[in-house]
């Protein structure tokens, strides 16, 4: 008996001296070994470029040459002594209204009508309308183009035998709007559709079964029904819009900032700085504000969400 104790005790696996004492402080261990690998990666391409572009926005550098210290002139300079950046600010406004708004009120309509009982092929139709989202935003923007463009463009052709002259779409001011707001537009109606179509199957039928028995058309049912209660969706769409338009660049960038700079947003003007004029400092403060106005943007979303919810 003595020796087949001894033998099973040999043979018993070793167990963690950490394990042993304190079981519950290696299972915490454990897990945030395992989430570790995130939390490394989000720390170096995150957390770090994050914190040097801050850094760097207080100096002049032009990626070869040693960075000087000069404080906050670049944010001085951005703010009291460049127009174009102004216009850029403004230039990205601009195509963030004309294409957030239509785009949001279109993806509604579209989730309200794929989820009506009565379609058929219901999933051919939510496939296509995702389908532009996951198109290459480059051969969206070369289509678009040619599409807008002056002399052999479609959308020209049509205007013209309607009796109308020739629209100058990328020499105009609210040509160039139009026409990025236009492939903006195109390429997220599907994704905010999707979004909604969930959140629109997340409402009781039951409701819409007693507004059709009081009498209720389905417009009425759509303002009143489905967009009170789709609210909270609709906003956190319109901070993700938010979002995305202040970093609109592809778009403008592949269509053309115009002679006037009339295509010129705020991503598009950071890049220009960084990689064509090599001030890597002033494109940093560039960044900086642009992050800026995001969070300015979303705090002002979560307070109007909070208001609503109370």
């Amino acid at each position: 008996m003595a020796t087949k104790s001894a033998l099973e005790t040999s043979t018993t696996k070793p167990v963690s001296v950490t394990k042993k004492k304190n079981p519950k402080l290696f299972d915490q261990l454990a897990g945030y070994a395992f989430i570790s690998p995130f939390f490394i990666i989000f720390a170096i391409f995150g957390v770090y470029p994050l914190f040097f572009t801050a850094y760097l926005s207080l100096h002049r550098w032009d990626i070869l040459g040693e960075k000087v210290f000069i404080g906050f002139d670049n944010y001085i300079a951005l703010f009291t002594n460049d127009p174009l950046f102004w216009k850029a600010v403004g230039n990205t406004f601009s195509i963030w209204f004309i294409s957030t708004v239509p785009q949001l009120m279109l993806a509604l309509v579209l989730a309200f009508l794929l989820n009506q009982a009565f379609l058929k092929g219901k999933g051919l139709f939510r496939l296509a309308v995702f389908m532009p989202n996951i198109t290459s935003v480059v051969a969206v923007a070369i289509i678009f183009s040619a599409m807008f463009g002056t002399n052999y463009g479609v959308i020209n052709y049509v205007v013209t035998l309607f009796g109308f002259d020739p629209i100058n779409w990328s020499g105009s001011y609210l040509g160039t709007h139009v026409a990025i707001s236009a492939m903006v537009m195109w390429r997220w109606v599907g994704y905010n559709t999707i979004i909604y179509l969930a959140g629109l199957q997340g409402i009781s039928k039951d409701m819409y079964e007693a507004a059709t028995i009081d009498g209720a058309n389905k417009t009425q049912q759509f303002f009143f029904i489905t967009i009170p209660l789709m609210k909270p969706i609709i906003l956190f769409t319109v901070i993700l819009s938010t979002i995305g338009g202040m970093q609109i660049f592809a778009e403008p960038f592949l269509f053309g900032r115009g002679a006037s700079n009339q295509g010129l947003t705020m991503t598009l003007y950071l890049y220009e700085e960084a990689f064509t004029r090599f001030a890597f400092g002033y494109a940093s403060a560039i960044a900086w504000v642009l992050f800026l106005i995001i969070i300015i943007f979303s705090l002002i979303n979560l307070f109007i969400t909070q208001r609503i919810k109370s």
